[in-house]
């Protein structure tokens, strides 16, 4: 009997953190945080959404993209799958869209309160 797709994206998650922050050779990759990986039902597919802290996006897709073999190979082993879905990242944007909304409702407060001065 095999894992459900949920449990099996919830482990790929958690190890492919392990190994972006402890085994991967590239330092870069450590800086990457996976947010939610997702299977597609026929196994073909594992979009990983990532997020990062400095830098630019198209800086770590790069980095990302050259080792997907490396990450798949290690990802393959921890998960013990005779199979191993394509790697797909995309850049999670739900982070930069939080701190936006952030900002710009701190504008707003700022524009309401009046100066005490």
């Amino acid at each position: 009997m095999g894992l459900s797709l949920k449990r099996l994206e919830s482990l790929a998650l958690r190890e492919l953190s392990i190994i972006l922050r402890t085994d991967a050779k590239n330092k870069k990759l450590s800086n990457i945080t996976v947010t939610e990986v997702r299977i597609t039902n026929d196994l073909s597919y594992m979009t990983i959404f990532y997020t990062f802290y400095e830098g630019k996006v198209e800086n770590y897709e790069k980095v990302l993209n050259e080792c997907k073999g490396y990450l798949r190979s290690e990802l393959s082993k921890k998960l013990k799958a005779r199979k191993m879905p394509e790697l797909v990242f995309k850049h999670d944007e739900a982070l930069a869209y939080g701190n936006h909304i952030e900002k710009l409702l701190a504008d707003i407060k700022k524009k309401e309160m009046p100066n005490d001065k």
